[in-house]
């Protein structure tokens, strides 16, 4: 137990006290963006903006810029979620929860190719060595935006998408010393599978009366 302990403190032995707090304050935030997510509440987006403009400073105080890109991108989709889920006719939701078709499966794709190639793009510009935490950072910041995408559009799927970066990410942020970041995956993970639990419930309850 104090060996784990001990792996989250030494990491931030030298860290300056006001990057730990913001690195808290994420952790925070973020937590309670997937958790109004799960409840399919719209405040899932102010939270999650507070939670990834603070992420953006870490990851470029850090130097992880493929990560500090996808967090950028997750505040100008938050935007774009933020309006689209608070779309209203008739006091209903414009944008109910569904499945995605064949054709948004095709838009996810390409979206999680265009984003992977900007992200090595962006390490090549700033002459980054490539090793394999790198890569495995290309490959997740392109599942992350299609998921994020996803979920601006309440797709079914953007919770498949999350889980699955989600458990890559855990052991990477872990590596890289950021330990707070690297728990909040956990919890992410597990509030991601509730999210799938849930918003399949209420489809499923759709589709039986429909």
């Amino acid at each position: 137990m104090n060996q784990i302990f001990n792996f989250f403190i030494d990491a931030y032995r030298n860290t300056e006290t006001y990057l730990i707090v913001l690195e808290i304050l994420a952790f925070v935030f973020g937590i309670a963006s997937v958790y109004y997510a799960k409840k399919v509440n719209i405040l899932v987006y102010p939270t999650g903006l507070v939670a990834t403009v603070i992420t953006v400073y870490l990851l470029y105080v850090a130097g992880y810029l493929g990560d500090m890109m996808m967090n950028f991108y997750y505040s100008i989709m938050s935007i774009y979620g933020w309006w689209n889920w608070a779309r209203k006719k008739d006091d209903a939701p414009v944008v109910p929860i569904s499945r995605t078709n064949q054709r948004e499966k095709i838009i996810g794709f390409v979206l999680f190719i265009i984003t992977a190639i900007v992200t090595y793009t962006v390490y090549k510009v700033y002459g980054y060595e490539l090793k394999i935490p790198n890569y495995i950072d290309i490959f997740t910041s392109g599942i992350f935006f299609t998921a994020m995408w996803y979920m601006a559009t309440k797709k079914l799927e953007n919770w498949t998408l999350w889980i699955l970066g989600n458990i890559i990410t855990v052991p990477l942020y872990a590596y890289r010393g950021l330990g707070i970041l690297s728990l909040q995956y956990v919890v992410f993970t597990v509030l991601a599978i509730q999210g799938y639990i849930a918003w399949k419930k209420h489809l499923d309850k759709l589709e039986a009366t429909a």
